[in-house]
């Protein structure tokens, strides 16, 4: 395998458009903007992340705070930080991994995992802390604004409890090759109409199977675990619609309806975007 900056880059530029092309209830697409962004937001701060992230040779540390520090300036908001919390992990092993396919890969993730530095650490923290997202600084003992006294995935499996994001650094990113990449390969098997399609199929995964991080932390966990049945709900009546256009009519209606209750399943929206990215990588 052993990819090159271009074969990353067009990767993660690749997947991050993907995750905006479907209609995804809550969250940002191209259909509608929401929580006062849109798809644009989201394309600019994925081309000003994408050169730090497929950066040659660049510690998982290095090309989060760059990645961040680049989406901050294009964007001004906190646009991808998941993302790219997800991102960069991936791309430093395709830059290693023996070979082609997703069980490459996902070796030589276990490895960049596991010989993570202290500079990763300082350096992550320090992009957690711009973006200020909430979540992983709020353990007391090892706030993010402070100096990392543990590593990165230390730190990452103190938040997985509540943090899908941080759960990926302490499992192996098991959600991401257990759940998201299987979603996206069942889904590519049928044909699907503009807005619905692969993308769509491994956001649901996520979102009707785990209460959404990035809600919780904005409503609690109770507003979370209620979505996320609304979500498995809404999964269950979209596979049993057969005509594609009343499909994407049941799927604006329902991301009317929870942006208008300002619900935005924002982690699984990140899941998404690393699902089809670890897709990408183990295809090129």
């Amino acid at each position: 395998m052993s990819l090159e900056l271009d074969a990353i880059e067009a990767a993660f530029l690749a997947a991050c458009r993907a995750e905006l092309d479907v209609v995804k209830p809550g969250n940002v697409h191209r259909f509608s903007p929401g929580h006062g962004m849109e798809a644009a937001t989201f394309e600019a701060a994925a081309a000003a992340a994408a050169p730090f992230i497929a950066q040659p040779g660049a510690g998982v540390g290095a090309r989060i705070l760059g990645a961040t520090r680049a989406s901050w300036a294009s964007v001004g908001v906190n646009a991808n930080l998941g993302i790219v919390l997800l991102a960069a992990p991936l791309a430093a092993a395709a830059e290693t991994a023996s070979g082609p396919g997703t069980d490459a890969l996902r070796e030589a993730l276990r490895q960049a995992l596991a010989t993570l530095t202290p500079d990763d650490a300082r350096d992550a923290f320090a992009a957690i802390a711009l973006a200020s997202p909430g979540g992983l600084g709020e353990v007391p003992e090892h706030d993010v604004r402070q100096p990392p006294a543990i590593g990165l995935v230390a730190a990452m499996r103190l938040a997985s409890e509540r943090d899908l994001v941080a759960r990926q650094y302490a499992d192996g990113f098991a959600e991401i090759f257990d759940i998201g990449l299987p979603a996206l390969m069942e889904a590519e098997a049928v044909p699907a109409a503009p807005g619905l399609g692969p993308a769509l199929a491994a956001y649901l995964a996520f979102a009707s199977r785990f209460p959404d991080s990035h809600v919780a932390r904005k409503y609690g966990d109770r507003c979370a675990e209620s979505l996320r049945r609304r979500m498995a709900g809404f999964a269950r009546d979209v596979r049993g619609i057969t005509e594609p256009a009343e499909a994407l009519s049941t799927a604006l209606a329902f991301d009317a309806e929870l942006k208008r209750e300002k619900l935005n399943p924002g982690t699984s929206a990140d899941l998404t975007v690393a699902s089809l990215f670890a897709r990408f990588l183990a295809e090129a």
